[in-house]
């Protein structure tokens, strides 16, 4: 069985009865989980009661992609002391703003912590990360296994990296937090879905799943937007929607 659950879906913020960047991800009976923000972990825990998950990948520091990484610890710390650490694959930022919410447990006594800056093996994938432009530092994440190709970009601005990360992949997980591009020359962290379909379609990617959507936007325009540039399937993250792989 493969899929990818979507356990939270908004950027910055999250809506009621959401929650922000998060992914659970499952192949080969190997659980990976892509980013932890806000409310996420109690979605989590729906699917692995006592955190039970194989590897963690967070992309970047901010709190909307790592802050529930925090509650993950008490769990496993309180829930199972004696299982072995848990892979967590982040840039060192992160581990930073974990120790200033809570530093016990420290979080090096519950997670196996790598620089997600290298390539890894994780489980039955291959991991490639690519720096992505964002307001900190950012990696998106390329997971292939024979088979199956998942990417996964964090947040960031349009960028020609997205076209290796998301080459010919099964599914694009891909920021669309705008509906409208920014002024000329203001920085880009973050894309718009035309931008992210745009790419999508560039990398040969073959399903297009739009997610960290600002809170309170009609997500019906920007799949709206997303079909008309990219050809193949579109898909609006919804927290609970499981995506067959």
């Amino acid at each position: 069985m493969s899929e990818l659950i979507v356990l939270g879906s908004c950027g910055a913020w999250p809506e009621p009865g959401r929650a922000c960047a998060g992914f659970l991800l499952t192949h080969e009976d190997f659980r990976v989980v892509l980013d932890l923000g806000y409310g996420t972990v109690g979605a989590l825990l729906e699917h692995c009661p006592r955190g039970e998950v194989d590897a963690v990948i967070v992309t970047h520091r901010h709190p909307d992609h790592c802050v529930d990484l925090s509650a993950l610890a008490r769990v496993r710390h309180y829930e199972a002391p004696d299982a072995p650490k848990v892979p967590l694959y982040c840039e060192p930022g992160v581990l930073d703003v974990l120790r200033a919410l809570e530093p016990r447990p420290d979080p090096a006594t519950v997670f196996e912590v790598h620089d997600l800056g290298r390539p890894a093996r994780v489980g039955p994938f291959s991991l490639t990360p690519l720096p992505l432009p964002h307001h900190v530092p950012d990696y998106g994440v390329r997971l292939a296994a024979p088979g199956l190709t998942v990417a996964y970009t964090g947040d960031c601005g349009p960028t020609e990296a997205l076209r290796e990360l998301a080459r010919d992949t099964d599914l694009f997980i891909a920021d669309a937090t705008l509906q409208e591009e920014p002024p000329p020359g203001s920085p880009r962290g973050v894309m718009t879905a035309t931008e992210a379909a745009t790419w999508a379609a560039a990398a040969g990617a073959r399903r297009l799943l739009l997610t960290h959507f600002w809170p309170g936007s009609d997500r019906a325009i920007s799949a709206a937007q997303a079909r008309a540039v990219f050809g193949g399937e579109v898909i609006v993250a919804e927290e609970g929607l499981v995506v067959a792989l």
